[in-house]
């Protein structure tokens, strides 16, 4: 099994888990075990400094909590994009490129010159051995690459569509693809 870190996850129109529909997700781990991630495009109205004070003059606009996932909801995950992704920073494991987790024990005053944005995931996705692959041969996921700027953009709500149209082709043509269809 080749691992999928790093990669998208794109709700396709057939998946209609109101957790996932119309979901982007940044796979952050992807191992024989299991896959996490974080769903990119679900913006909530907590602001960071609410929640992780210090924290929040790093946090990419908009500064706020996303949603990262059904499971554990009161947990935090922290994505950080790096501005030298190849010095050592206490704290960061990289996910892909720049762009990787935080640990949130470390003093974010000691980040300021190595981070160039953060986004915080309230609780995360996660499935167990086998069953993102099973998800994926049922046609609920397209697997796509990564961009660096895609866990960090201006407007989340965009990610849907912005992530499937720039893929060209049929792909493109199913960021137009109605919400309320129902698919058998």
């Amino acid at each position: 099994m080749e691992s999928m870190t790093g990669r998208l996850l794109v709700a396709t129109p057939v998946l209609k888990d109101p957790n996932f529909d119309r979901t982007v997700v940044l796979l952050v781990a992807h191992e024989p075990g299991g896959a996490l991630g974080v769903v990119l495009n679900r913006a909530t109205e907590v602001p960071v400094a609410d929640v992780l004070g210090d924290w929040s003059d790093l946090a990419r606009e908009p500064a706020v909590l996303f949603e990262g996932g059904p499971v554990q909801p009161d947990s935090a995950i922290c994505l950080a994009r790096m501005r030298h992704p190849v010095k050592p920073v206490k704290g960061f494991h990289r996910v892909s490129g720049a762009v990787g987790t935080i640990d949130l024990s470390v003093d974010p005053a000691k980040l300021r010159d190595a981070v160039g944005g953060i986004r915080v995931f309230a609780g995360y996705s996660g499935w167990g051995a086998g069953q993102l692959e099973r998800e994926i041969e049922e046609g609920s996921w397209f697997v796509l690459d990564a961009l660096p700027g895609d866990a960090f953009v201006d407007r989340p709500d965009d990610l849907w569509p912005m992530v499937l149209r720039r893929q060209g082709g049929m792909m493109a043509a199913v960021a137009h693809f109605p919400p309320d269809v129902a698919l058998n």
